[in-house]
């Protein structure tokens, strides 16, 4: 296992960042933690690459301990935090210069592992980094982050605040290195990143609650979800959460996503409901599974 994590706790005063986690990620895997803001993610991550102590548990990363070789993990793993953390005054080129530079190498001995990406932001490498936009920013730290060759690279968030263009470029280059025989663990509070992932785990409140592939956790999910659809979407939700047996509601895009505790739920008694609440051009049909929806449910 490329990473073991074992009943780690972690609190701040009487707050509890995390309580109690443990999974593992195998060599080469692409694995994600997903949850929300505040759920746990960056204290986690903080933890596995010897930044902060746990008050509980045992980690390894790269077959290190995270406590008695802290130093050996600092030279195997990459880390790209969820903030912009290179230095702003300095050039594309001097960024990842000095970060060569600190780990005893240079741009030309790992280049073909950043090349893919450097490629992107060469025609700016004289411009200075907080000149860039936030995609290419994020092309500058994920090379900085790699170009000491890592075995276990570390992502918190890295399209937080990125173009839907420049997300979709990001996650091609992640499948691209992931080729290359790196482990990867990432964090998102997107919930269609994670079925970009191996294996995933949610996470919420600085608890676990499911770890499996993303396929898995969906076809696993024994409720049907329903996309409801009228004319007053807000005065829509406020009526379905009074239907006698609703289970839950929620907003998803374009509609709203409606399950009910009734086994044998017939769409047209809730129809006729909606219609005589003044409801018009109403549609109710099966809606497609998601992360999300398994989240929303945990």
């Amino acid at each position: 296992m490329s990473i073991i994590v074992q009943n780690i706790s972690k609190s701040y005063n009487k707050i509890k960042a995390v309580e109690a986690i443990s999974f593992e990620v195998k060599e080469g895997e692409l694995f994600g933690l997903i949850g929300p803001d505040g759920a746990g993610k960056t204290t986690i991550f903080r933890i596995l690459t010897t930044l902060l102590l746990a008050n509980e548990g045992t980690a390894t990363v790269a077959g290190f301990d995270v406590v008695k070789e802290y130093k050996a993990i600092r030279n195997s793993v990459g880390y790209m935090p969820g903030k912009f953390s290179l230095y702003q005054d300095l050039s594309v080129e001097e960024n990842l210069t000095f970060f060569a530079t600190i780990f005893g190498t240079t741009i030309e001995e790992n280049y073909d592992l950043i090349k893919d990406i450097y490629v992107q932001i060469e025609p700016f490498k004289t411009r200075r980094a907080g000149a860039l936009s936030g995609g290419m920013k994020q092309k500058l730290a994920l090379c900085c982050a790699l170009i000491h060759k890592p075995k276990v690279l570390f992502l918190d968030e890295p399209t937080t605040g990125v173009d839907p263009v420049s997300r979709k470029e990001f996650w091609e280059m992640l499948k691209r290195l992931q080729q290359k025989g790196i482990t990867i663990l990432v964090s998102t509070p997107y919930m269609d990143e994670a079925a970009l992932c191996d294996r995933i785990a949610l996470i919420q409140k600085g608890k676990i609650l499911k770890i499996d592939c993303p396929e898995n956790i969906i076809q696993k999910y024994d409720k049907t979800i329903y996309d409801i659809r009228t004319q007053n979407m807000h005065q829509l939700i406020l009526d379905l959460k009074e239907y006698p047996s609703q289970y839950s509601v929620f907003a998803f895009g374009e509609f709203i996503h409606y399950i009910d505790k009734v086994e044998d739920f017939n769409p047209i008694d809730l129809a006729t409901y909606l219609e005589n609440k003044k409801h018009q051009e109403i549609t109710i049909q099966p809606a497609v599974t998601t992360i999300e929806d398994v989240f929303m449910d945990l």
